[in-house]
């Protein structure tokens, strides 16, 4: 059965949501219904891309990427994150927020920001799209703000996050995402809302998890956040598959009689 955002909302207080990045139709697919959410994430910048931070990559690549994964996955919710530059002011916002629902079957869109994006989010809401918020360390920011930085640390900021929480709420965002907050700002939060929080960096008391898939695989080798769990070494696998590849092929190993026609 294809996840719904009611269905998520439920989940609520009651069961935490799951959640993980594809940028493709192969990985979505096998992600497909064992994770709740597929966030085709402007991640892909860094993790695929090679580029230092999220900013360079474009709508219409954010587009192509969310077409490829709504053909492999089909039971999980997928989010597509607006790319930096596409939600510069309302109009910009619902224009390309319309765009991602006309050219893919996302499910929702997400954007970065607090109490300034709320006329934006207001106004996408009320052209039919599906929002999913994002606040805290938001990465399209991580230049402008001279890095990557924990956000809540001092009472000032923790203030602003649950005035920035509540407004983007209000303005009619399905869920929001809390990205490199202090644990104890996030877990308020969480409490405060009634839509579901999707922690990152943020603490266990979030209402769900998301990681970037190539981070909790261990493919992504360049650094490694202190918030990422790896579940499986899968760059060293795939070298050593690859050597083995390489061997065979030298050894005339590959192909055997069996594997010719």
């Amino acid at each position: 059965m294809k996840m719904t955002i009611h269905t998520l909302q439920s989940k609520k207080g009651v069961e935490k949501i799951t959640a993980v990045t594809a940028y493709d139709a192969l990985f979505a697919s096998l992600f497909d219904a064992q994770t709740d959410v597929i966030l085709v994430g402007d991640s892909l910048n860094m993790s695929f891309g090679g580029k230092e931070d999220t900013l360079s990559i474009t709508l219409e690549e954010m587009i192509y990427h969310t077409k490829s994964v709504c053909i492999g996955a089909k039971k999980s919710f997928i989010i597509a994150d607006m790319p930096f530059g596409s939600y510069q002011n309302s109009k910009m916002a619902v224009k390309n927020a319309l765009k991602f629902y006309q050219k893919t079957s996302a499910d929702a869109i997400k954007l970065e920001g607090g109490k300034e994006r709320s006329e934006s989010v207001r106004a996408i809401v009320k052209e039919g799209v599906a929002v999913i918020g994002h606040i805290g360390l938001m990465p399209q920011f991580a230049r402008s703000e001279g890095g990557y930085k924990i956000k809540g640390r001092s009472e000032k900021e923790a203030s602003k996050l649950i005035d920035d929480a509540l407004a983007i709420e209000d303005a009619g965002a399905s869920m929001i995402v809390l990205e490199g907050i202090a644990s104890e700002v996030s877990n308020h939060i969480t409490q405060k809302l009634k839509i579901p929080t999707i922690g990152i960096g943020s603490g266990k008391k979030c209402d769900g998890q998301i990681l970037v898939w190539s981070d909790m695989m261990g493919f992504f080798q360049r650094f490694k956040p202190k918030f990422v769990r790896r579940y499986l070494d899968g760059a060293t696998l795939i070298q050593e598959a690859l050597q083995k590849y390489v061997q065979d092929v030298k050894s005339e190993n590959f192909p055997s009689l069996e594997e010719s026609y």
